[in-house]
């Protein structure tokens, strides 16, 4: 709204603008009264006219000034409005064009017809027969000069034929000759130059004859052919005789004399005396009635002078007019553009509106109103926006962080969005693949086959059943060591979207394996070990009861078979610890430790243990990061897995070529682990084994119980480290295995 100082301002200024326009109304009023009033007093006087004229004429002139003054000022006004920008001056300068232009239109008709009536009117005072005769006397005279003119020429031109071929010896003669033919007062004939070759007639008893000019060569050269009439432009007393004929003609070079220039004829006739007389009389009479008719085109000058003045009172007054009517008519307008502008570039805020009862009053308060309304429309509806994009946050966030992966499919099965979950889990950037089917994703056809397979089974059956989703597991990459094993979950979303909720169960399978085995470890200990005490005793108190009672061959036989059966029940015991301790591993107590420091403690072991030169041990090669940062971990289990890991290296290398285990030790500064890895020359492991290699009793040794891999892998899992297996391969051919372990840093 407009504050009270700024309004009274405006009104102040209106007032003033106002007050003005009204004065200079009057003014003009007063200024039409008068010129009326004099232009009447001298149309019935014709002496008081032309003792007036004089100040009619300043009048007019000074009317006319001021009036262009008041127009100029209101166009630089505009004009300066336009150049400011300022708002609602396009509106004015529109409504004051056609204000001006209704104001114009009539005025301008009104002007024309009063024109044409007092030009017509003031005609009629004077003779027109008579000026009508003058005139057709003048170009009578003319038409009879040009002919004459025009005939005497063409001789001329003949004779200039004729004097061609003829010798300058034989020129006055022929002169003479020609001169007689044309009825020439004078024949010359002149040099390309001007000078004078020869002569007939009058001319040739003057010592100076009147000369060709420069010009008249020139343009008989270009014309070829040419006649003036001299003596008539400036007609005076006795001057009759003096009017002639002049003509002009080329004479073409003959090339005998004249050395081929071009000559110039010149024939000279007298006008007939009664026909110049004639045409001066017409001339002085129509002079004279020019003069006289001088008064009338004064009187017509002053009523079309006083007309035009008229229109312009008449313009300007509309002028005026438009301005003041176009700015009440505008005003209205120009608040409601504003406020419509206002709207359109998003302000709301309360708009101005006028108390008048007119229409155009009502359309501005109406559409104040509605402003208001938008504004409270608005502010519901940003407050709602601000929900939905808070609730929208927070379900962004929720998905972001969900270890589950989610993927929102259409009824193709295209992917329309996923979370970073399904691409960790998925291990393919879902993003890049959007507006694609799952199926299409490389690495991914059967698993989004499947999935496509199951949701169109879930439509078919879901109202028949009541299902509301549908779950089912998948294997990804089932026969490798990459194999990841996924359950998941699907659902009808809004608009015939589907959602797909997936999550990695991999490790919950390898967990929930190992602690199946555990339990199978936990109670073959007890229940194998608790009868293999009395079948070893029982045996051995066989064989000493028997001992000596018995044959030699008897006792032989009894001997190897009681040796065979402790050597058996060694051996079950021996597995029977070794389940016992698989199943009873503890829980691993994490501390900072150097790993190169523990893995050369253990292959000191080790050197030690060959150092006799047996032909059995197995060369162990160490390669340690220096840089390796200590690591989080137990001593005593990752002491386990060290042996662990070279005892199965070692094994593995029996009856090769080449038999040697390499460790080593990494630090990668970019992931920020340090990585211990076993290698060895042996067969490497089968394509079906590399799956199931760390799972218990899982073996390739004949005297295996194959829990090494699997206590190494418990032990990697209680560490939060990273296993590794696969084959070394090079162009084809298997050179070994390798094992690695992927540890933290230690904080």
């Amino acid at each position: 709204m407009a504050t009270p100082a700024s309004s009274r301002t405006a009104l102040r200024s209106s007032r003033a603008f106002r007050w003005a326009v009204g004065v200079g109304a009057a003014i003009m009023v007063a200024i039409a009264i008068v010129l009326m009033f004099l232009l009447t007093q001298a149309t019935n006087n014709r002496e008081l006219y032309e003792r007036n004229y004089g100040r009619l004429f300043v009048i007019n002139v000074v009317v006319a000034g001021i009036l262009l003054l008041v127009i100029g000022w209101i166009a630089l006004r505009l004009l300066t409005r336009l150049r400011r920008g300022k708002f609602g001056s396009r509106l004015l300068v529109k409504l004051a064009a056609i204000f001006a232009l209704v104001g114009f239109m009539p005025g301008l008709l009104i002007y024309v017809v009063s024109y044409q009536f007092v030009s017509r009117s003031i005609e009629s005072w004077f003779d027109v027969k008579v000026e009508g005769a003058l005139d057709a006397g003048l170009n009578l005279g003319r038409v009879t000069l040009d002919t004459l003119a025009n005939d005497l020429a063409g001789k001329t031109r003949n004779a200039a034929l004729q004097l061609a071929e003829t010798p300058d010896t034989s020129v006055p003669l022929a002169l003479e000759r020609l001169r007689e033919q044309l009825s020439a007062s004078d024949l010359i004939l002149w040099s390309g130059n001007g000078q004078l070759i020869a002569s007939a007639g009058q001319t040739r008893f003057l010592v100076n004859p009147e000369r060709i000019t420069q010009q008249q060569l020139r343009s008989v050269r270009s014309q070829r052919t040419m006649a003036v009439i001299e003596g008539l432009d400036e007609p005076a007393p006795g001057t009759a005789s003096n009017a002639r004929i002049k003509a002009l003609a080329v004479v073409a070079p003959s090339g005998v004399g004249s050395f081929g220039e071009p000559r110039v004829l010149q024939a000279t006739q007298p006008l007939p005396a009664g026909l110049v007389a004639n045409a001066i009389a017409v001339q002085e009479a129509n002079r004279e009635y020019q003069e006289r008719a001088l008064a009338r085109e004064g009187l017509r000058r002053m009523y079309i002078g006083t007309l035009t003045l008229s229109l312009i009172l008449a313009v300007i007054g509309a002028v005026l007019l438009a301005v003041v009517l176009g700015n009440q008519l505008a005003r209205p307008l120009l608040l409601l553009a504003a406020g419509v502008r206002e709207v359109a570039a998003g302000d709301l805020s309360p708009k101005p509106a006028l108390q008048g009862k007119d229409e155009l009053g009502g359309l501005t308060r109406s559409f104040a109103q509605m402003t208001q309304q938008l504004a409270d429309a608005r502010a519901a509806v940003e407050k709602s926006m601000g929900q939905v994009s808070a609730a929208r946050a927070n379900l962004q966030t929720i998905l972001d962080n969900l270890t589950a992966g989610v993927v929102v499919l259409d009824e193709q099965g295209k992917i329309q969005a996923s979370n970073p979950g399904a691409t960790r889990i998925l291990r393919v950037p879902l993003a890049a693949w959007e507006g694609q089917p799952l199926a299409a994703v490389q690495g991914l056809e059967s698993f989004g086959q499947a999935v496509q397979q199951q949701f169109d089974d879930y439509m078919a059956e879901r109202k028949l059943h009541a299902l509301d989703h549908w779950q089912q597991s998948f294997e990804l990459n089932a026969g490798t060591p990459d194999t990841v094993t996924l359950v998941a979950r699907g659902a009808e979303m809004p608009g015939n979207a589907r959602l797909l909720v997936f999550d990695d169960i991999s490790e919950i399978v390898s967990a929930q394996r190992a602690q199946a085995w555990g339990e199978v470890a936990r109670r073959l200990a007890h229940e194998i070990k608790n009868p293999l005490t009395p079948i070893q005793l029982s045996a051995e108190r066989l064989e000493m009861k028997l001992t000596g009672k018995l044959a030699s061959a008897e006792q032989a036989v009894l001997a190897k078979s009681v040796r065979t059966i402790v050597d058996q029940v060694d051996a079950m015991k021996r597995l029977v610890n070794e389940f016992r301790d698989y199943a009873r591993l503890p829980a691993a107590e994490l501390k900072p430790m150097d790993l190169n420091r523990l893995v050369g403690d253990v292959l000191a072991l080790y050197a030690r243990e060959g150092a006799d030169g047996d032909p059995a041990h197995v060369p162990v090669h160490l390669q340690l990061d220096p840089d390796c940062p200590k690591i989080m971990g137990d001593e005593h289990q990752l002491r386990q897995v060290i042996h662990n890991l070279l005892q199965n290296a070692q094994d593995a290398t029996e009856g090769r070529p080449l038999r040697e285990v390499k460790v080593l030790t990494e630090w990668h500064e970019k992931s920020r682990r340090v990585r211990l890895i076993v290698q060895d020359t042996g067969t490497g492991f089968a394509d079906h084994l590399l799956k199931r290699a760390f799972e218990p009793y899982v073996t390739t040794k004949a005297k295996g119980t194959g829990l090494g891999l699997a206590v190494v892998k418990k032990i990697a899992d209680d560490h939060g480290a990273r296993v590794d297996l696969k084959n070394r391969q090079q162009d084809g051919a298997i050179l070994g295995a390798q094992v690695s372990l992927s540890f933290a840093v230690a904080a």
